[in-house]
């Protein structure tokens, strides 16, 4: 478990990285598709506003999987971290925080 990725799909990291690339990959495309289908409409073949209209449905629904998919690269993510004890250490507090627990505690 402790070997270096050897390929950029080695890792949850990695795979969730890519995976929310391709998101964004499809929010730009889906924008797309949406100007051209706003874009003088009466102006275009019916059968080309219908290949639109479905390439944007089927768009919707890859980006529907592919968030899903992300949700579940962060969840296996966190319980490897769990699993493995790889959570990051705690940020040391600050001497602001140290005053604020020094005033709750006088106030007490």
């Amino acid at each position: 478990m402790n070997r270096p990725p050897q390929s950029p799909f080695d890792s949850v990291e990695n795979a969730h990285q890519y995976v929310r690339l391709l998101v964004e990959a499809i929010a730009e495309a889906k924008s797309e598709i949406a100007a051209d289908l706003d874009a003088d409409a009466q102006a275009q073949p019916e059968r080309r506003l219908e290949a639109l209209r479905l390439v944007q449905f089927k768009l919707d629904k890859l980006e529907q999987h592919l968030q899903s998919s992300s949700r579940l690269l962060n969840d296996l993510r966190t319980l490897r971290r769990l699993l493995f004890d790889e959570r990051p250490e705690p940020e040391p507090a600050t001497q602001d925080s140290d005053a604020q627990i020094l005033r709750i505690d006088s106030d007490a």
